[in-house]
């Protein structure tokens, strides 16, 4: 909970501080942005946005929920589980999202402050949705932190948009196969994509922020070359406290920790190129932090310098 608040109150003050910047306007991936409401292309985000957020909810409604029972709306207090990672996770799609919707609400034509307000909340919708979801089933219940992570990554979003109508801090992800998951795959996954999305112990979660942005204009220093500082945890096997026993069968005794990271990034988003589906894939793939050397700092071990990190 209380890096929950920690991340709020910095990404509060970046909403801050970013109001009394410049806006200069730059599409993101599309051609440009019209000057005029384009009633069109309106009708087809909004079409497309209804379609892509109730398919994801009703997948994850018969895929999940309508599996386990169901209760009146009630809220859980899980704050403290998995050192935090999740939140952070919370954050980061919040903030991913919102960069997606201000862009698609902008091709539109819908005016700048209201494609940032509306666009920029997207993720916070359908995270918020989700929340809902918990809230009604017995076996979990909403969460207050994942909804101040929530915020948090929207405020991240829309404070730079504001203010500086470009990102120049980006929240990303990173992952490498951890050795807990073996001990408790029904909870970290067996591997692949499924341990990717499940055990935090193998996610890393960055903020990076891209240096040319704050340095005059005549600077030389790399366009795509940004400073990241990392998140993570490791030695979990349970999300409050580890678990002794699995099926039967004994667990190693692991002690959990946080890991701290400094690292170099690539901002995808600023690589110049003249092709509009390269730049967008290129926009896409950028929540994915770039590997780089890396120094870590964790209780356990001290320093630790990694010569590529993922």
């Amino acid at each position: 909970m209380k890096l929950s608040r920690y991340l709020l109150l910095i990404f509060g003050m970046v909403f801050l501080f970013a109001g009394k910047a410049q806006a200069q306007s730059t599409p993101y991936f599309v051609p440009s942005y019209p000057d005029t409401l384009h009633k069109k292309r309106l009708t087809l985000v909004l079409g497309s946005q209804g379609v892509a957020y109730g398919s994801m909810i009703t997948i994850l409604y018969q895929a999940w929920y309508k599996n386990y029972p169901q209760s009146k709306f009630h809220w859980f207090d899980d704050n403290d589980e998995w050192l935090q990672m999740d939140k952070i996770g919370h954050a980061t799609t919040a903030a991913y999202f919102g960069k997606f919707g201000y862009e698609f609400y902008r091709w539109a034509g819908v005016e700048r402050k209201k494609a940032i307000w509306i666009g920029g909340s997207a993720g916070f919708i359908f995270l918020t949705t989700i929340e809902i979801l918990d809230g009604f089933s017995e076996q979990w219940g909403a969460s207050s932190g994942d909804l101040i992570a929530n915020t948090a990554g929207t405020a991240l979003f829309i404070g730079q948009q504001l203010g500086w109508d470009e990102q120049r801090f980006y929240m990303k992800w990173s992952y490498h196969p951890s050795e807990y998951a073996q001990y408790r795959p029904d909870l970290l996954g067996s591997g692949g994509i499924e341990s990717a999305l499940k055990d935090y112990n193998g996610q890393t979660y960055w903020l990076s922020g891209n240096v040319k942005a704050f340095l005059p204009s005549r600077s030389k220093f790399p366009s795509w070359l940004s400073v990241s500082v990392g998140y993570g945890a490791s030695g979990m096997t349970g999300a409050k406290q580890n678990s002794e026993f699995y099926k039967g069968e004994e667990i190693p005794e692991f002690t959990r920790y946080r890991q701290y990271f400094l690292s170099l990034d690539v901002d995808l988003s600023r690589i110049k190129t003249r092709s509009r589906t390269l730049k967008f894939f290129l926009n896409l793939a950028n929540f994915i932090k770039i590997p780089f050397p890396t120094l870590e700092y964790n209780s356990e071990q001290g320093v630790v310098f990694h010569p590529i990190y993922f």
